[in-house]
C-alpha cells in the first residue's frame, strides 16, 4: 500500500488523497511502535517508504491548493 507511483497519486481526488494520508499516518505510528517495542530495525525501510509517500501526497495537495 505504501509503494505507490506518483502518477497514481496524481490521478486521485483530494478527498481520496487525504484519506490515504490518514491511513498511512496510522500505519506509520503502528510500525514505529513495533520498532520501539522490539528494538529490531528491520522495518526501517518500510517506515521510510511510508514517510516518502505521505510527503508526496502532501506535496500534491499543496500544489493543488487543497486544505489539509
Amino acid at each position: 500500500m505504501f509503494g505507490i507511483n506518483v502518477k497514481e497519486l496524481r490521478s486521485l481526488q483530494d478527498s481520496a488523497l487525504k484519506a490515504r494520508a490518514d491511513e498511512l499516518a496510522l500505519e506509520l505510528s503502528i510500525e514505529k511502535r513495533k520498532i520501539a517495542s522490539t528494538g529490531v530495525s528491520s522495518k526501517v525501510i518500510k517506515v521510510r517508504a511510508i514517510k516518502r509517500t505521505i510527503a508526496q501526497i502532501n506535496t500534491i495537495l499543496n500544489e493543488r491548493g487543497a486544505k489539509k
